[in-house]
């Protein structure tokens, strides 16, 4: 089965082929900030959504599109990427020695016959930070890894040594949850073997 990752990310990519599995990439293009949602959950299903309808509208034959988004809910708010190293540093600043929750949304459609399905959900990992200097914050957001990433940190990159521990699924933080993807596979038909290989 054809299989599309509706995502510029890297690290879902990566993700993907750990797992065996090579998607072919093609980016959604979609205006993230002219999507609102309620909530942090709700909202980064939207996105997911919206993601995989963009990139599934400009495709043809039978396949699969996976969409995803993530951020950072913390003190009540949901956050992004940082938008400036200023932002980047003072989030961080606030982040130091607490606990926020990533949440990750996932949308698959498969596309069959001219129809389409949709599998969709969330995942929720909480996450807890490092007690961090404030020249260990500034040494981390000069790299500029965190302008790059929801919430502004990874956990299997440079952000990795600042995160203390996580509650829920590890590579749910990453950006994709391989066991929520394969319960939405389950949910439409398929099995993780149905997907394209990655090759070595």
């Amino acid at each position: 089965m054809r299989f599309v990752l509706a995502s510029a990310s890297p690290a879902r990519l990566s993700t993907l082929r750990a797992a065996g599995v090579q998607p072919e990439v093609i980016v959604s293009g979609v205006d993230e900030d002219a999507i609102a949602a309620d909530s942090g959950p709700d909202l980064v299903q939207a996105l997911a959504t919206a993601k995989a309808q963009a990139v599934a509208g400009r495709l043809t034959g039978d396949l699969l599109v996976l969409g995803c988004d993530s951020m950072l809910e913390f003190d009540g708010r949901v956050v992004g990427k940082p938008g400036s190293v200023d932002e980047a540093v003072d989030r961080w600043r606030q982040l130091r020695g607490r606990t926020g929750v990533l949440h990750t949304g996932h949308a698959l459609l498969e596309l069959r016959d001219g129809s389409v399905r949709t599998a969709a959900a969330v995942a929720s990992t909480e996450v807890r930070f490092a007690q961090l200097s404030d020249d260990e914050i500034e040494a981390y957001v000069g790299t500029g890894e965190p302008l790059k990433v929801a919430g502004a940190f990874t956990i299997d990159g440079l952000g990795g040594w600042y995160i203390e521990s996580i509650v829920g699924d590890h590579h749910n933080v990453v950006g994709l949850s391989l066991p929520l993807l394969r319960r939405m596979l389950l949910e439409l038909g398929y099995q993780v073997a149905d997907l394209p290989a990655q090759t070595a």
